[in-house]
């Protein structure tokens, strides 16, 4: 069990015992070789296996009407779903996964009647299943470092192995997986209970009786260490206690005192396991990156409204095809055929025997079904350019390659990039939304410097811009790019208080809007003013004195997609 695709192996000769009890596996492994193998692995398990999509309806899960076979034998006639018989379902594409199929597949878990397996193909950190489907999963294993030469020959899936409710439970055991669970930060019950199960399953693959070390290892390995959310703390990391004094010596009994017998004294004492061990086999599993994740997962820099490809709200494209609806086809909308039918096919009898005309098929307004898909917004980011004193220049050249770099990743995410410079009394729009990088070119070129440094106008400025591209359907987000040295106010005054007021008044209205941003502070050194900005702006504060083109476009990206 010691490298990655000898768990994930592992964990599939173990649902292959107790699949209903353990839930499932979220494999995470892009298309390849090692997918290959596990799936090789997964079509070896006993029982039915069905594949779905992240798309599934309704129908296909729970059952529905069969419409061609009611419209041929003149009465309703339903198709079983795939939720009606227990099986292995396969779910690929599992990072796509909706909310709602989440709950259901959750629930038809909670009912201990199917087994999950997801396969996770996401790229990014933050794709994956969501954490309703997850944490009914015993399972996860991130297979995503592996490569050809790591696949070895796999196991034969077991047969004939010992059932787990006869597998004995000592006392200790319970108590010292729970004690894991605590040290590792583990605090969702059900993690406890799917390792309890996962080790009576390991001892039943294993053709004993009662659970051992090695069962309470393996759980710990395979259960409890990937929902870790903290680094476990060794004995050899705490500070040294205080040496206690030695308790006092029990008082003499008489010789004729009854003494308690051997094996009563055994059965109250029952299995415990040292923790280290446990401790020991959760740690040689935790990821590398463990204490990066939590701080990306803690650092707060993650965007109101969605994800880098936008909200999934009212937008200014159309995006996946979902459920069709009841509707009135009043010119703006399309009919779904199939789905009419479908939904008119059960009251044909009725509709025919109380109909005055000889029609074959009675359609009534109710059954109309309209279309409907899922609206994507594409998202704006409006960089906001300090263009004033005399490095000006400079800044602006680094603004002008990271937007280039920028618009090269737009085109496949449907990003746009607006451009807003402030100098001297005021602030000005170089560049509306747009994905021309010709164009960005030519309005970078033609960008003067000098002057004071009018923040507030700045701001004000990307306010207007992301109101106007929030009402076609956009997800503004604003970068400001200055130095923190905010001297004109809104008037046009010089009045360096002034001007600090109005830009915290600017960054309250753009909170207020809900319109995530950034702030990247371009001085020597990183100026308080700034970051207190930051915060009334509740954006991530990044400070780059000395950046390039390259790692600001990096830091942008890394704060924007986190």
């Amino acid at each position: 069990m010691s490298g990655p695709l000898q768990r994930a192996r592992l964990a599939l000769r173990l649902l292959a015992v107790d699949p209903s009890g353990l839930g499932g596996a979220h494999l995470r492994a892009r298309t390849g070789p090692v997918r290959a193998a596990l799936e090789a692995d997964i079509n070896a398990l006993p029982g039915p296996i069905r594949r779905i999509h992240p798309a599934i309806t309704d129908e296909q899960l729970f059952g529905g009407v069969d419409l061609s076979a009611t419209l041929a034998e003149g009465r309703t006639v339903r198709a079983a779903g795939l939720l009606e018989t227990p099986c292995t379902l396969v779910l690929p594409m599992a990072e796509r996964c909706r909310s709602d199929l989440a709950a259901r597949l959750g629930a038809a878990l909670d009912r201990q009647s199917h087994c999950v397996i997801a396969l996770d193909e996401g790229v990014e950190p933050e794709e994956g299943l969501p954490p309703a489907l997850a944490d009914r999963l015993a399972f996860s294993v991130d297979l995503e470092d592996l490569s050809l030469r790591d696949i070895g020959p796999a196991d034969p899936p077991p047969t004939g192995a010992r059932r787990t409710d006869a597998v004995h439970v000592p006392t200790g055991a319970i108590s010292d997986l729970a004690l894991l669970a605590e040290s590792l930060g583990v605090e969702s019950p059900r993690a406890l209970l799917l390792a309890l199960r996962a080790a009576r399953a390991h001892a039943a693959l294993e053709d004993r009786a009662e659970l051992e070390a090695a069962d309470l290892t393996v759980a710990a390995a395979l259960v409890l260490a990937p929902r870790a959310t903290r680094l476990p703390q060794m004995e050899d990391d705490t500070p040294e206690a205080e040496e206690e004094p030695p308790p006092p010596p029990p008082p003499e009994e008489p010789e004729n005192a009854e003494q308690p017998d051997a094996p009563a004294q055994e059965q109250e004492q029952d299995m415990m396991i040292p923790q280290d061990l446990l401790l020991e086999a959760a740690a040689a599993v935790l990821p590398a990156d463990l204490l990066a994740r939590l701080a990306v997962g803690s650092s707060g820099m993650v965007r109101a409204g969605g994800s880098g490809a936008g909200q999934q709200r009212k937008g200014n494209r159309r995006g996946r095809p979902m459920p069709a609806r009841q509707g009135r086809l009043d010119g703006t909308n399309r009919l779904d055929l199939i789905g009419t039918l479908r939904a008119a096919a059960p009251w044909q009898p009725l509709r025919r025997t109380h109909a005055k005309t000889a029609q074959s098929l009675h359609v009534r307004a109710s059954d109309f079904r309209i279309k409907r898909y899922k609206e994507m917004s594409d998202r704006l980011l409006i960089f906001v350019v300090d263009a004033s004193g005399s490095a000006a220049m400079t800044r602006l050249a680094e603004a002008k390659g990271a937007v280039e770099l920028l618009l090269g990743e737009a085109y496949a995410r449907r990003d746009h990039v607006a451009l807003v410079a402030f100098r001297g009394e005021g602030a000005d729009v170089l560049l509306p939304p747009t994905r021309s990088l010709v164009q960005t070119k030519r309005r970078l070129a033609a960008l003067p410097g000098g002057g004071g440094t009018p923040l507030a106008a700045g701001m004000q400025a990307a306010l207007e811009v992301g109101l106007g591209a929030r009402s076609k359907g956009m997800t503004p987000t604003v970068a400001l790019l200055t130095d923190g040295r905010a001297n004109i106010a809104l008037d046009g005054q010089a009045d360096r208080q002034a001007a600090g007021a109005d830009a915290t008044r600017m960054a309250r209205l753009l909170r207020g809007n809900n319109m995530p941003g950034l702030v990247i502070d371009m001085s020597p050194r990183p100026q308080r003013p700034l970051r207190a900005l930051a915060e009334v702006l509740d954006a991530p504060y990044i400070p780059l004195p000395r950046a390039d083109s390259k790692r600001l476009s990096t830091a942008v990206s890394a704060a924007l997609d986190a």
